[in-house]
C-alpha cells in the first residue's frame, strides 16, 4: 500500500509543500543471507563430512562455523528446494516430486501456491536485494517456454535478477542458460575454456558488485545453486587428474575410510554402526579388471567435478571477504538430497541411452574412458559409489531411509556465532532454514504477499542452537513421502517403509505396484541408532503403530494423499502443449530455442520438414532447423552449396545425407522427408529423402531412430544449431546466411504408437 502523502497541496506550487516517501531500508547492520545448494551430494561426499572429495572451501566454512550433522531433506531436488525457500513442506507446496512429474492432485501439481511465499518475497519489502543464480527447477515444465506466463519463474517469485538453468540438469560445457526471463547463449565456448560453474560464480560476483557499487549499505539474499554434482559429471581435465588412482581401492574400502573419518571428526555419534552393503551392489573384489578400471575412473571424474565446484564456491566466498561482507553473511550450505543412484549398476556415458532403452556395455564405455567428464559424454557413476557416498546410511536419493534424506549442512556467520568448527546434533529439516533466517533477522512472516493471504510457516527455527550446542531440537515431528516411500520422525524415533520406486528397482524383489497395505515398516530409535542399523519393529510394535498413526495425521494435514507410487504415469493425464496445434507446425527464425515439451515431436512416425528460403547469388550455408544435440537429434542444413541432413543416433552413429545437386540461387524450398519402414513401433528405421524445390535429390536409409528422447535440455532451433551441435560436420552455431522465411514440419499420416511408461520415465529424467 502506498504511503499517505504528508506534504501540502495548495492551489499552486508556490502554496504547496512537496514530500517524498522514505525509501525502504533494512535495519542498520542487517546480515546478508547466502544459500549454497549442492545437487545430489551425499552425506559422506564432502571432506568436512568425512568424504574423500577435497572441498577446502566448504571445509573452511565448516571450520569457522557449524556443521549440522542431523540435517534432513525430502529425498529429491525440487521438493527440497521448495521447503528451503518457503518454510513449508513439499506436499503443502504442491511439489510431491519433481515439476515434470506432476499430477492432478493438490499436493502433486508442481505449481507452488502463491499463498506459500518465498524467502525472497519476504525479504525484499524489508530492504533486501534478492538474486538467484544457478539451478531453478521450480517452474512447471509446461510453463518453461517463451509463450508461458512467468509468475512462477524466479523473477515472479521475488528475485530481482536471475542467471542459470531452469530444469533439473544441464550440460556443464553447453548449458541451457536463462538470464532473467529469456534464454541466452553462454558467453564463451568449451574451446575457449567455458564451464558452467565458473560462469555461475562470475555472475554471482557480478550481481553483488553491481549492488555494492550503487548501494553499499543494502543487504542481499543470494540463492546460489550449482549444477554439481548432478549428472553429467563434467570437469576440466586438470581437476579430474588430481584424483588419478585415488579410488582404485573400490567402493567397499572407500566406505570404510569415509566412516573412519566421520567417526574421528565426530560427525557420527559414538557407537554408530556403518550399515552393510546391500546384496544388489557387487563386492568390489568380484569385479573384472576392466570394470574396476572404468568404475574407478568414473569416480575420479565425480571427485574432480566436486572439487572444481568447491573452488568456484570459494571464489564467491573470497569476494565476500574482499568487500568486507563475509563475517556478517549468514551462509547456509546444503545438498538437496542423498547421492544419486541413477547411473545404475554400471554407470553411463550418455544418460539418454537409459531413457531410450539402449543398453551400454562395459567394453563400449571403456573405449571412451579418456573422454569421461568432457564434452563428448553425459556421464554418471555406478551406484556402488552412491552407496559409498551416503556413508554410513542405507539407500539413496528418491528414498526416505537416511541415505536419501540425511544431508550435509553448514552454517557460517562469524558475526553472530561465537563457536568455531563445532558439530550440532539437533534434528532439523530443510523447512527449518528460512524460519531460522527470519528469526535471526527479526522479521515476521508477512500476512500477505502481493495481496495474497499467506499460509502458516510450517518449519521451526533452530536459531537457539547457534549459541546453545546442547539445546533441544524444537522440530519434534517430520513426515516423509517420496514416490510411495514413506517415513515419520517423532521425538527421536523413526518409522520407515520402502515401497519401491518404478524404474529404479534394485533388489529384484520389490514391486512398487503392490498395495500400500502390504508394505513392511521398519522402526529405528535414531536418537541412539543414528545410521538406522537396528530394526526394532519386532521389539516395539506399539511404538511402530504410534508412529504409523502419526504419519497418517501428518499426511492428511500436508496434502500427501492420495498415495501414489508411480514415477511412471503420473504426468500423462495433462494434455501436451502441442496437442492443439494439429499436425502442421510452423517455426520462424530469430527466436529462442523451443523447449522439448513445447516442440514438435517427429519420433516414431513419417514426417516432412520444409524450409522456405531465398538464396543469394553467391550461395548460402548454415542450419535451417535442428533438434537435439551431440547425444541425439537431427539437423537440416546447407553446406558447400548442398542440402544436407544428419541424424544422430544417441552419439553411437551419425547418418548424413547430401543432395546430388547444388542449391540454386533465388526463392525456393529445401525439404527433408522420412518414411517409416521399420517394423518396430519405437525407434523404427526408414527412408530419408532430400528435396530442392520439390525435386528429389538424395536418398538413404536410417536403420534405427531415437524412440523417446533426443537429449536432455536441448530444444528445437531454427536458423542455427547453437551449443552442442548434432553433427561434427559443422561448427556451432552455423547460422544460416541466406534468408530463411519459415520452417514447416508436417506430421500428416497415422499417429505414432505411445509407450506411456517410457514417456513418464523421461519426465523423471531431470531430477
Amino acid at each position: 500500500m502506498p504511503q499517505q502523502f504528508k506534504g501540502v497541496i495548495g492551489r499552486s506550487v508556490s502554496e504547496s509543500t512537496p514530500w517524498w516517501p522514505e525509501p525502504v531500508r533494512a535495519r542498520e547492520g542487517a546480515p546478508n543471507v547466502l544459500y549454497i545448494v549442492l545437487d545430489d551430494v551425499g552425506y559422506g561426499q564432502i571432506s568436512c563430512f568425512g568424504g574423500l572429495c577435497e572441498t577446502p572451501n566448504l571445509d573452511r566454512l565448516a571450520a569457522n562455523g557449524l556443521r549440522y550433522a542431523n540435517f534432513h531433506t525430502t529425498a529429491l531436488c525440487s521438493p527440497t528446494r521448495t521447503c528451503l525457500l518457503t518454510g513449508r513442506n513439499h506436499h503443502s507446496n504442491a511439489m510431491a516430486s519433481i515439476v515434470e512429474n506432476a499430477s492432478g492432485f493438490p499436493g502433486y501439481t508442481g505449481e507452488i501456491p502463491f499463498e506459500n511465499g518465498f524467502l525472497s518475497e519476504m525479504l525484499t519489502p524489508h530492504g533486501y536485494a534478492a538474486y538467484a543464480v544457478g539451478k531453478w527447477h521450480l517452474t512447471p515444465h509446461f510453463e518453461m517456454n517463451m509463450a508461458a506466463r512467468k509468475d512462477r519463474w524466479p523473477l515472479g517469485r521475488g528475485f530481482e535478477r536471475y542467471y542459470g538453468f531452469m530444469g533439473g540438469d544441464t550440460n556443464q560445457w553447453h548449458p541451457d542458460l536463462v538470464y532473467d526471463n529469456h534464454p541466452i547463449e553462454p558467453p564463451r565456448t568449451y574451446e575457449e575454456g567455458y564451464h558452467l560453474t565458473e560462469d555461475l560464480a562470475d555472475r554471482a560476483i557480478e550481481f553483488l558488485t553491481d549492488l555494492k557499487n550503487v548501494a553499499p549499505e543494502k543487504p542481499f539474499f543470494l540463492y546460489f545453486c550449482t549444477g554439481a554434482a548432478h549428472a553429467p559429471h563434467h570437469a576440466p581435465t586438470e581437476w579430474i587428474e588430481k584424483y588419478r588412482g585415488a579410488f582404485d581401492m573400490g567402493w567397499d574400502k572407500a566406505r570404510e575410510a569415509i566412516f573412519e573419518r566421520q567417526t574421528a571428526m565426530g560427525i557420527v555419534p559414538p557407537g554408530t554402526q556403518c550399515t552393510e552393503r546391500p546384496h544388489w551392489i557387487p563386492e568390489w573384489d568380484t569385479l573384472s579388471d576392466d570394470e574396476k578400471r572404468l568404475y574407478a575412473r568414473m569416480m575420479e571424474v565425480f571427485a574432480g567435478f566436486m572439487s572444481h565446484t568447491d573452488h568456484h564456491i570459494g571464489r564467491v566466498i573470497d569476494f565476500l571477504t574482499k568487500i568486507g561482507e563475509l563475517d556478517n553473511t549468514i551462509v547456509v550450505a546444503i545438498s538437496d538430497n542423498g547421492a544419486s543412484a541413477e547411473g545404475g549398476p554400471h554407470g553411463s556415458l550418455n544418460e539418454a541411452n537409459f531413457f531410450n532403452r539402449v543398453p551400454e556395455t562395459v567394453a563400449e564405455n571403456l573405449a571412451k574412458i579418456d573422454e569421461l567428464g568432457g564434452p563428448n559424454t553425459f556421464n554418471h557413476y555406478p551406484y556402488g559409489w552412491t552407496w559409498a557416498g551416503n556413508t554410513p546410511f542405507q539407500r539413496w536419493k528418491r528414498e526416505v531411509h537416511e541415505g536419501g534424506v540425511a544431508d550435509p549442512c553448514i552454517v557460517h556467520w562469524p558475526a553472530g556465532i561465537e563457536a568455531r568448527g563445532e558439530v550440532r546434533r539437533q534434528y532439523i529439516h530443510a523447512v527449518d532454514v528460512s524460519p531460522t533466517v527470519l528469526d535471526i533477522l527479526g522479521i515476521e512472516p508477512p500476512a500477505a504477499i502481493k495481496g495474497v493471504t499467506q499460509s502458516p510457516i510450517q518449519g521451526t527455527s533452530f536459531a537457539h542452537t547457534l549459541k546453545e550446542p546442547d539445546a533441544a531440537s524444537k522440530h519434534e515431528t517430520q513426515y516423509y513421502e517420496m514416490l510411495g516411500n514413506r517415513a515419520i520422525y517423532h521425538r527421536g524415533w523413526k518409522a520407515v517403509t520402502y515401497h519401491g520406486t518404478e524404474g529404479m528397482i534394485y533388489d529384484g524383489v520389490t514391486d512398487p505396484r503392490k498395495p500400500f497395505d502390504e508394505d513392511v515398516w521398519e522402526l529405528y530409535h535414531v536418537e541412539e541408532d543414528f545410521s538406522e542399523s537396528r530394526d526394532l519393529a519386532g521389539e516395539y510394535p506399539e511404538k511402530l503403530r504410534e508412529l504409523q498413526d502419526i504419519w497418517w495425521i501428518e499426511a492428511a494435514k500436508h496434502n500427501v494423499l492420495p498415495l501414489d507410487a508411480r514415477s511412471i504415469g503420473r504426468a500423462l493425464g495433462r494434455p501436451r502443449l502441442t496437442t492443439s496445434r494439429g499436425k502442421r507446425f510452423v517455426y520462424y527464425p530469430g527466436g529462442a530455442p523451443v523447449e522439448t515439451a513445447a516442440a514438435v515431436n517427429t519420433k516414431n512416425r513419417s514426417h516432412t520438414i520444409t524450409a522456405e528460403v531465398e538464396i543469394p547469388e553467391g550461395g548460402a550455408e548454415g542450419v535451417l532447423v535442428a533438434d537435439g544435440g551431440r547425444f541425439g537429434g537431427y539437423s537440416l542444413y546447407v553446406k558447400d552449396r548442398r542440402l544436407c541432413y544428419s541424424y544422430n543416433l544417441l552419439g553411437k552413429a551419425v547418418f548424413t545425407f547430401t543432395s546430388d545437386i547444388e542449391v540454386p540461387a533465388g526463392k525456393g524450398t529445401l525439404a527433408f522427408g522420412f518414411e517409416k519402414t521399420g517394423p518396430q513401433p519405437f525407434g523404427p528405421g526408414g527412408i530419408a529423402r532430400l528435396y530442392i524445390n520439390g525435386q528429389q535429390c538424395g536418398q538413404g536409409e536410417i536403420p534405427r531412430t531415437v524412440p523417446f528422447l533426443f537429449a536432455l535440455g536441448t530444444g528445437l532451433q531454427v536458423g542455427c544449431d547453437a551449443g552442442n551441435p548434432v553433427t561434427d560436420d559443422y561448427a556451432s552455431p552455423f547460422r544460416f546466411t541466406g534468408t530463411l522465411r519459415r520452417v514447416i514440419v508436417d506430421l500428416s499420416g497415422p499417429e505414432p504408437p505411445r509407450d506411456l511408461e517410457q514417456e513418464s520415465r523421461i519426465e523423471m529424467a531431470r531430477q
